[in-house]
């Protein structure tokens, strides 16, 4: 069987007939070139060793497995794996060839490379110069050093000395090349930048298209349910209406009333009455957007032209979320920040609110008027996403698209329509009303709201009640440290209260600023002084002395009390030392101030927000002057630009000004 499979093999690869023609080929050939009868019967000899060779079967099947090995296996059998992978990795398509920049440099790459390296250089030099010293101390004698300088010597330092020029000017042009590159990079980041900002505003803008649909899909559930439940009380009441009332059915006396009676009741009396037409109760958005922390700082987002006199408080709960403003023009005003629009208006109070605050859905508003209202924002009647009145029946919306098609309609198309006059009408929750005098400051946190008053005092209210639990008296307090004082002279606490001399001071409040948080409470009045209450006990835990004018804004957090006042001051104090931390100075009185974990933003009577970035200890001005020289803003301000509230949260500020508008920026 094994000479059959050699047989085989031989007749597939070779045949001996084409070996023996091949090899007196061969002979004739060698014959004819070489010669000679011994040299003929030499070559016969070993061509016949040949053939012999060629018919062994292990030389038959070598042949036969070579002739079926591939070409790639050849080469890897010849060429090592190294050198086949580091040929394939330089191996450069012609595409790739193409794209190559042309080369433009003034210098070469072998005159970079040599400039890129001076210290190797002049640590060479170093070295020649040791060698030479030492030659000197074994008694080698330069007779040239010796003399006078020769022309050779100074030519040699004129060429070393050119050498570094030149190769100093090849390391700039490397740093001008390699600052160009950078440029080229951050360009392109910026406009990488800038292609994914607008990819974020269109994906806010398609989340708030979103978020309206869901709203309207909750509408239409809740509008189905009210459907079934409607259809389930008819069913119910006309399955009654099926078995005829008698007195025996109920139990009563026949001669009460009679059957007759029953039957001339009105049907409309048992059926249901037609659902009247529900609406709009505001909602707010359920996504939070982001495209204002990733824009530059300062960057103008909106302007509200908001009331036509001085804004006098406002406040906001989130960004592009819900903003309540107050001025001297004796109105309240909610907004819709996502879109500058008017919400409506928060009316009560018979006279200007001077401080407010928002939480969550809660507004606190205190006024001149000595009272304090609470509101309740979720009740109002808004449709956020529609530019036509339908608050009221839909008669009165065919009479507005007439008159816009008289041409009696809005100048400007693109303006929203005045919210209704009954907008805020379910808003009013409760009036607190104990304060004798204008209520100057409040804090809400919670079910606690603490207010203060220019009538010295300083009151906490109890929201689930409705009613004041706590009254603080300020001058109490005040006569109470006096009196310590002078019975104990080393006592460090407040001094007598000591009503500053300023002329601004007349029209300051007497409270200017608080804040509380469980039982803890600060306070700052016109005195300066900033006191730290205990709620529990209502004493003064602690006063913080150091302002000259009248506190008028503060806030603090677990480890600082920021402060502003009118002496033109910025204090930021330690709470658990209750001495000064630090403090910012400024060319006017601050009027309002606010701070977040990063930034300190402050009104100091400048048309422009005064922002602290408490990270690099850098100032910036931010608003409509910070782009302003000098002499501009002295020119163009006449005190109608002047901000006056300011208003920080996760990045977005909010600023009201001496003329009635608000700006609203990144920070």
């Amino acid at each position: 069987m094994a000479d059959e499979g050699e047989t085989s093999v031989l007749g597939a690869v070779l045949d001996t007939r084409q070996l023996e023609a091949f090899g007196r080929k061969v002979t004739a050939t060698a014959g004819q070139l070489m010669g000679g009868e011994e040299t003929t019967g030499q070559y016969n000899n070993a061509m016949r060793s040949i053939s012999r060779t060629m018919r062994r079967p292990a030389l038959q099947r070598s042949v036969f497995s070579f002739t079926q090995q591939a070409p790639s296996e050849l080469i890897r059998a010849r060429v090592a794996p190294t050198e086949i992978a580091h040929r394939a990795i330089t191996y450069i398509s012609d595409e790739q060839l193409s794209n190559i920049p042309d080369d433009d440099n003034t210098y070469s790459l072998f005159q970079g490379f040599q400039a890129s390296l001076p210290e190797a250089d002049t640590e060479h030099r170093k070295g020649h110069r040791r060698r030479a010293s030492k030659q000197k101390l074994l008694g080698a004698v330069d007779l040239e050093e010796d003399g006078p300088p020769t022309i050779q010597s100074v030519k040699k330092k004129r060429n070393a000395v050119n050498h570094r020029l030149e190769m100093m000017g090849i390391r700039k042009n490397m740093c001008a090349t390699e600052i160009r590159e950078i440029d080229s990079k951050i360009a392109n980041l910026h406009a990488m930048r800038q292609i994914v900002l607008e990819r974020l505003a269109s994906l806010e803008d398609e989340e708030g298209e979103v978020d309206k649909e869901l709203q309207d899909l909750d509408n239409n559930i809740e509008d189905m349910q009210d459907d079934l439940d409607a259809q389930m009380e008819a069913a119910s009441i006309a399955e009654t209406q099926d078995r005829p009332v008698t007195p025996e059915s109920t139990g009563e006396d026949p001669s009460f009333m009679s059957e007759s009676i029953y039957q001339k009741l009105p049907s409309s009396s048992v059926t249901p009455s037609p659902k009247s037409r529900r609406r709009p109760k505001y909602t707010k958005r359920k996504s939070m957007p982001v495209l204002h922390e990733h824009l530059e700082s300062g960057t103008n987002l909106k302007t509200i032209p908001a009331h036509t006199d001085i804004i006098t408080a406002l406040d906001f709960d989130q960004p592009f979320g819900t903003m309540v403003t107050a001025a001297l023009d004796d109105t309240v005003r909610v907004w819709d920040l996502n879109l500058g629009r008017c919400m409506g208006f928060l009316e009560g109070h018979t006279a200007s609110v001077r401080c407010l605050q928002v939480e969550d859905n809660i507004v606190a508003t205190g006024s001149l008027d000595a009272t304090i209202r609470l509101w309740d924002l979720s009740q109002a009647r808004y449709e956020p996403h529609e530019h036509k009145s339908t608050y009221d029946d839909p008669s009165r919306a065919d009479e507005e698209d007439e008159e816009a098609a008289l041409g009696f309609g809005n100048e400007h198309e693109d303006e929203p329509p005045p919210p209704p006059p009954d907008a805020m009408a379910d808003c009013p929750l409760t009036v607190l009303e104990a304060h004798i005098d204008e209520v100057t400051a409040l804090h809400l946190r919670g079910d606690t709201l603490v207010s203060g008053s220019a009538d010295k005092t300083l009151r906490q209210w109890d929201l689930v009640k409705g009613r004041c639990v706590q009254t603080l008296d300020v001058l109490w307090a005040a006569a109470q440290a006096s009196a310590t004082i002078n019975t104990n002279p080393t006592s460090t606490s407040e001094p007598q209260w000591r009503p500053s001399g300023r002329a601004a001071d007349a029209t300051a409040d007497f409270v200017g600023a608080l804040q509380v948080f469980d039982a803890a409470l600060a306070c700052g009045t016109a005195d300066g002084m900033v006191r730290l209450w205990d709620l529990r006990s209502g004493q003064v835990h602690r006063s913080l002395v150091g302002h000259t004018g009248p506190v008028t804004c503060l806030q603090f957090d677990q480890t600082h009390l920021v402060t502003g006042s009118v002496d033109r001051s910025i204090r930021i104090w330690d709470l658990r030392t209750g001495s000064i931390y630090d403090a910012f100075a400024y060319d006017n009185p601050i009027t309002s101030m606010m701070f977040d974990s990063r930034h300190i933003v402050a009104a100091a009577g400048e048309d422009v927000v005064k922002v602290y970035d408490k990270t690099d200890g850098r100032q910036v001005d931010v608003g409509v002057g910070a782009n302003l020289s000098v002499e501009d803003r002295m020119n163009e301000n006449t005190g109608r630009g002047v901000v006056e509230r300011v208003r920080l949260k996760d990045g977005y500020l909010v600023e009201g000004r001496r003329s009635g508008s608000v700006g609203v920026w990144t920070v």
